[in-house]
């Protein structure tokens, strides 16, 4: 198929055109959702399309259409060409054809269980981990989602690029809210569908699901009877699935380079982050070590190469504390005359790709939990997002966890109720003072990072140990 798209590719680019590029795109996506132990909703789609990408004039334009007929794909190329021609009267920049490798790869998610599931499986299983919930009449709503996307992408181009990948996602969402009187409190799997990964139905745990469940609406009856989380500057223990939305938010978005360089201020905001940190900034302790990864198998946007091409690596973004590259793909990489990473990644076949994460993870340390612990004086832990404000520079921050327990000279002791905390991303990670070993690493994922105009969804994920940071200010009451 890959070879009937370079010769379908070749047969309809107009003369003009400097370079080509073809992307195919079929998505079967599915999902179930119980709520109270009956049946709430359930989708079911298939859809697909090509995205034709022209370089004329040093600019680089796209026509999508839902199709592959050779003469609706003439006249989107023509169209592609137009814009291209347009666009370079106002273009801020002239490309080559150099920033589209020649790229020949392959990739599949790895599964154990690839078998198609039914939909009284899914469904059941989803209104079984509901039921298992109603512990008690304070439990007010209790909520499961399973999700899942199967992913075909085919990309050639004249430069000789030939890509075929199949990515398989699955994830589910546990959810119970619990209620006395005025009070109320809710606890999820690791917050709204963190639980998103790469792999097979293995991943859904149809055995340990009932037990997982009734054990986070047991700890939403304790947080209705806990007190509210204390106001203090101490030390903060973050779990790996808060870890999460921290390093998403205060580390990913600042370091998009289209965003540096002022491609999203309209909508998405700008950075903090400036084109000349880029080598020199501290972003963090020493201990901070943020690599972006998509080719770590299982996590949630793992991949060969992005939607140009470009192969994925392994790169360190933060190393020692010290930001050294930034989330860059090619184009960005070459209008700032920076250092990036294989990135620029599309929603799907109507969109063009744009700089975005994918697979960021901040790498473990030697710190045993109970060490961390032992080491701080007064301070809180904290698990699960509950609520997330930062600003439009990626710079002041406000989060709010599920969970928290606080830490009395050197021991876990009461658990508390709306724990939140704030700061200035980089002070914050400069605070960063333990970083957890591998046995506290843990990878979580979101399926709806958005970001573009029009706007994208993509999936993203991160891995992360727990971590402890130094004075900072911890607050309680709803966020």
């Amino acid at each position: 198929m890959a070879q009937d798209l370079r010769q379908l590719l070749e047969a309809v680019l107009p003369d003009g055109t400097e370079w080509g590029g073809l992307r195919r795109v079929r998505s079967a996506g599915r999902g179930y959702e119980a709520k109270d132990g009956a049946f709430e909703s359930a989708f079911d789609y298939v859809d697909e399309g090509c995205m034709i990408e022209v370089l004329a004039y040093g600019q680089f334009a796209y026509a999508a259409l839902a199709s592959l007929e050779p003469g609706a794909l003439r006249e989107a190329a023509q169209r592609a060409l137009a814009w291209a021609r347009a666009a370079a009267k106002r273009g801020v920049f002239r490309f080559g054809p150099d920033v589209r490798p020649a790229t020949v790869a392959r990739f599949e998610t790895p599964r154990r269980l690839d078998s198609r599931f039914g939909a009284d499986l899914l469904m059941g299983h989803a209104i079984a981990l509901t039921r298992a919930m109603a512990v008690s009449t304070r439990i007010v709503q209790a909520c499961a989602q399973i999700h899942a996307r199967d992913v075909e992408q085919e990309y050639v181009s004249t430069s000789g690029a030939r890509v075929e990948q199949r990515l398989h996602l699955v994830g589910r969402g546990v959810q119970a809210i619990a209620r006395d009187g005025a009070v109320t409190q809710l606890r999820s799997a690791n917050g709204p569908l963190a639980r998103t990964h790469q792999g097979g139905w293995e991943l859904l745990d149809l055995e340990g699901g009932e037990a997982e469940a009734r054990a986070l609406a047991e700890q939403a009856l304790e947080l209705l009877d806990a007190p509210q989380c204390p106001d203090l500057v101490g030390d903060l223990v973050l779990a790996p699935d808060q870890m999460m939305l921290q390093i998403h938010e205060s580390v990913g978005h600042p370091l998009e380079l289209d965003r540096i360089l002022g491609d999203e201020r309209n909508y998405a905001g700008a950075s903090f982050v400036r084109l000349e940190d880029i080598g020199t900034l501290r972003y963090g302790s020493e201990l901070m070590n943020i690599t972006f990864d998509p080719t770590l198998s299982g996590e949630a946007a793992a991949y060969a190469a992005d939607d140009t091409g470009h192969p994925a690596a392994r790169e360190h973004l933060i190393r020692d504390g010290i930001l050294v590259r930034a989330l860059g793909s090619l184009e960005s990489q070459r209008r700032a005359g920076r250092p990036g990473v294989a990135c620029q990644r599309a929603q799907d076949w109507f969109r063009p790709p744009i700089d975005r994460m994918a697979n960021l993870n901040l790498e473990p340390g030697r710190d045993r939990l109970e060490d961390m612990v032992a080491a701080i004086g007064r301070g809180v832990y904290m698990e699960s997002n509950r609520s997330w404000s930062i600003d439009d520079f990626r710079n002041k921050f406000q989060f709010g966890c599920e969970y928290g327990r606080l830490i009395e000279d050197g021991r876990l002791t009461r658990t508390v109720r709306n724990p939140n905390y704030r700061g200035i991303s980089a002070t914050f990670w400069r605070d960063l003072f333990k970083v957890g070993d591998p046995s506290t690493f843990r990878a979580f994922g979101t399926p709806n990072c958005g970001k573009g105009e029009p706007n994208q969804v993509v999936t993203v994920g991160h891995a992360s140990p727990v971590c402890a940071f130094r004075d900072v200010a911890i607050f309680g009451g709803e966020a």
